[in-house]
């Protein structure tokens, strides 16, 4: 009858991980800098042991157990991330692209029907404000990448509407395999040149996962409900549930919702403002109000969970808008535990799998094979 929360705080990093200097990324810290910089307090948080993740040394015992969490799979996206959290390592990363190559280009211009503008890295709200209106004028969808392994198509919802978008990335996807890449994404937008506003009807096309503790929990009969763009990062593979949501303050209403219906079973939520909306575009003070407005929220929401239930918070990689550049940064994740009323230190883990073993053990699954439980 086990009652569970997982909640992944998009890119709330708390530190480089020892290899962060492969990935350029030396001396990252997200959410030590933004305290830094702005003097941010999060008592909720604290309460439940942050302030020892971060080396605080807080007085007071926390209220829950604490430690951090070191990525084992190659790689610093969200799919590699919430993939290893599941129980899957990935010993070879997604495949990066600075362009896409022209066989794979052809295959799906020649089954859409249309071609591409665009072809190269750049920050989504940029390569809008500099392609939009040619866009408007030709009708041909923008598509662009990043550092991360993802294939992104822009479209005007006046001139490709969100369905056919959605069309499109679902035949890109499906030429995307072959190459290794790890999310394709629809990125809708409206308003006029120089006033170009992103939509909240982005949608994640993942490759599909092996096999997760998600599917072994569902398997076994429980309820597996996602929040937010996680049934997006496994392609809705193991959820019984999902959940699309379009903010933060919209995830974190569905996710009580669902916690008040007081069923047994696994609530799976992503709260991806801090990433989207905040780390890519390296707005410290939004980053910052963002982490406000969810450690209120944890205020209101830690009196409805019970010594029994079981609530992990964690996160997924790290995007530090201190940092160079506009993508994420290889860090070390926080780990907080609410759970039996217990406090202890947890350590750092060698590996996010060890969340997958810590549920396989929560829902009296036979031991995951991947990771070492913290219960």
């Amino acid at each position: 009858m086990t009652r569970c929360l997982l909640m992944v705080l998009d890119s709330v990093g708390v530190g480089a991980a020892p290899d962060a200097a492969q990935y350029g990324d030396e001396a990252a810290d997200t959410l030590g800098h933004i305290i830094a910089r702005t003097g941010l307090r999060l008592p909720a948080l604290h309460s439940l042991g942050l302030g020892r993740i971060l080396g605080e040394g807080d007085s007071e015992a926390p209220r829950a157990s604490y430690g951090r969490m070191r990525e084992r799979s190659a790689g610093k996206d969200s799919t590699t991330g919430h993939w290893e959290i599941a129980g899957v390592v990935l010993e070879e990363p997604f495949a990066v692209f600075d362009h896409f190559p022209d066989p794979l280009m052809h295959a799906i211009e020649e089954e859409i029907g249309l071609r591409f503008l665009g072809n190269h890295p750049a920050s989504g709200t940029a390569i809008i404000e500099a392609l939009g209106e040619e866009h408007m004028r030709s009708g041909r969808p923008i598509l662009y990448t990043s550092a991360d392994s993802v294939l992104q198509i822009a479209a005007h919802e006046a001139v490709i509407p969100v369905e056919r978008l959605y069309a499109i990335c679902e035949a890109a996807r499906r030429h995307a395999d072959a190459w290794r890449i790890g999310r394709v994404i629809a990125r809708p937008f409206t308003g006029a040149p120089g006033a170009f506003i992103r939509t909240e009807r982005r949608h994640d096309f993942s490759m599909r996962p092996p096999r997760t503790v998600l599917d072994a929990i569902r398997e076994a009969g429980v309820a597996v409900r996602s929040v937010g763009k996680v049934a997006d990062l496994f392609a809705g593979q193991g959820m019984t549930e999902t959940h699309p949501t379009g903010s933060n303050a919209q995830g974190m209403r569905v996710t009580e919702a669902l916690w008040q219906r007081d069923e047994p079973g696994l609530i799976f939520t992503n709260l991806v403002d801090f990433d989207t909306l905040h780390g890519h575009r390296r707005d410290v003070a939004g980053y910052a109000s963002a982490l406000a407005e969810f450690d209120t929220w944890l205020t209101g929401f830690l009196p409805q969970c019970r010594a029994e239930d079981l609530v992990i918070i964690t996160a997924d990689h790290g995007n530090d808008p201190t940092h160079h550049g506009t993508d994420h940064t290889r860090e070390e994740v926080p780990l907080l535990v609410l759970h039996g009323g217990r406090s202890a230190a947890l350590g750092t883990r060698d590996g996010f799998a060890d969340v997958a073993a810590s549920l396989a053990c929560a829902f009296g699954l036979p031991p995951w094979p991947i990771g070492r439980s913290f219960l």
